[in-house]
């Protein structure tokens, strides 16, 4: 009779190359969340203050190329011109989980993935069941699907929390995969009128950017002026320009030559990863977050269906989908918790993953363009979002002396070589880590 393989597992230590990887993104991501947290406090501020007049006349002003289809507001500008850099990381960073991460190989791949959809699925339910009880409209069912990486790591950053870096990997990956549903979303449901000769247009400027990657074209001037086309046509196409970012991701080249240090993937997303966090996402999140904040408004969030489904999914539907999809996949296949865990701990995580920002705004505004409705699914995001930071916050507390064993487990150096002394000792690692250093070579 055949031994039973032993079970994979589940938020173990990762390899030292993935580990080095995640952290170099996770920490850009921290500091960019601190920024979107400002930027956000700034808009509310500013938007229930005596000069709440000029950040709407601010928002609302128009320019661009209006021959090109291009006249937009500073709000649209933001929204879909400069989260199409954030696209465009996501994308690099996603297709790099595809090639050399945790979503690899359908083994490691299978945890996060349906503990995303899970968070993805049960909140759009968890709004569909509430708005259908209370008459609304189901425009928003997308609003609560979306976990915003940025802010969440500023939570962390702000408890100062010594998370693993397997749970810290998790939460990235469940991130990058629901960052993809989002998009998928957007670009099937939130549409325009479709002008096919743009798309095609699109097309053919994307087929010229993956010719140019295959071929070892190299040099931002190719790059840069053919991006911003395909970004216009896609816009006047009818799809959400957004889409562009996350394209164009995908196409570059993720494993590096043997004569570069770095590949196109790793040395664009270098370049524009702080851009991203540091500049794009938090002016997005100024011109976005700003709503009002009166009794009156408040009162709409919790009596109206649509917001109130918003906080309803992004709350308790986050953390039943991504808790129960979780332990589902570990009860029913080869995968285990790391004993030095506790499920308390995927309860954290899965609270945590309810602050959604960036994109269940971004979703909002394409849902309820203009509108009061609109407005106050924007407040339900931004309430949902604290309650989540707030239970979140309780969790980690009580687990915090915990991490902090682990975290100085982990980073123990006693030779000084920059390599933690566990990578050394736990020979399963530094195997693991070799052959993901020779692929991404």
């Amino acid at each position: 009779m055949a031994a039973t393989p032993p079970r994979t597992p589940f938020l173990g230590l990762p390899s030292w190359p993935e580990r080095q990887a995640v952290a170099r993104a996770l920490r850009t991501e921290t500091v960019g969340g601190l920024v979107l947290l400002a930027a956000a406090v700034v808009a509310l501020v500013w938007a229930n203050s005596p000069l709440s007049s000029a950040y709407t006349t601010i928002r609302d002003f128009h320019f661009g190329i209006p021959a090109l289809g291009l006249d937009l507001s500073v709000g649209h500008w933001t929204s879909d011109g400069l989260l199409t850099v954030f696209f465009l990381v996501a994308g690099i960073e996603l297709k790099r989980e595809l090639v050399v991460g945790s979503l690899r190989t359908p083994a490691t791949a299978a945890l996060p993935v349906i503990a995303a959809v899970c968070g993805m699925a049960v909140p759009a339910a968890f709004y569909a069941v509430t708005v259908m009880a209370g008459g609304g409209s189901m425009d928003g069912w997308a609003v609560p699907m979306a976990t915003d990486i940025a802010f969440a790591l500023a939570v962390l950053a702000v408890m100062s929390t010594h998370l693993p870096t397997a749970l810290r990997a998790f939460l990235l990956t469940l991130a990058v995969v629901d960052d993809l549903g989002a998009i998928l979303i957007i670009a099937l449901f939130f549409t325009a009128d479709l002008n096919y000769w743009a798309l095609a247009g699109a097309l053919a400027g994307l087929v010229v950017f993956y010719v140019l990657q295959r071929r070892r074209v190299r040099g931002w001037w190719w790059y840069v002026p053919l991006g911003v086309a395909i970004w216009a046509l896609l816009y006047n196409g009818g799809i959400h320009a957004t889409v562009a970012g996350v394209a164009m991701g995908l196409i570059l080249r993720t494993v590096r030559d043997r004569d570069e240090k770095e590949s196109p993937a790793e040395r664009t997303g270098h370049l524009l990863h702080p851009l991203s966090a540091g500049v794009c996402v938090p002016l997005f999140a100024l011109f976005a977050a700003g709503v009002s904040i009166s009794g009156d408004a408040l009162g709409k969030v919790f009596t109206t269906p649509e917001p109130l489904g918003v906080i309803a999914g992004l709350v308790a539907g986050k953390i039943l989908g991504i808790f129960a999809g979780t332990y589902l996949a570990a009860r029913f296949t080869r995968a285990r918790l790391n004993p030095d865990l506790a499920w308390a701990d995927v309860l954290a995580l899965a609270t945590l993953a309810g602050i959604g920002f960036t994109v269940a705004l971004l979703i909002g505004e394409l849902a309820f363009p203009g509108t009061a409705v609109g407005e106050h699914v924007k407040a339900a995001v931004l309430i949902a979002s604290l309650t989540a930071a707030l239970l979140a916050a309780l969790l980690l507390r009580r687990r915090n002396t915990i991490y902090r064993r682990l975290y100085e487990e982990e980073n123990l150096d006693e030779d000084a070589d920059g390599i933690p002394d566990i990578y050394q000792r736990d020979t399963s690692a530094l195997t693991a880590a070799r052959p993901q250093d020779e692929q991404a070579g």
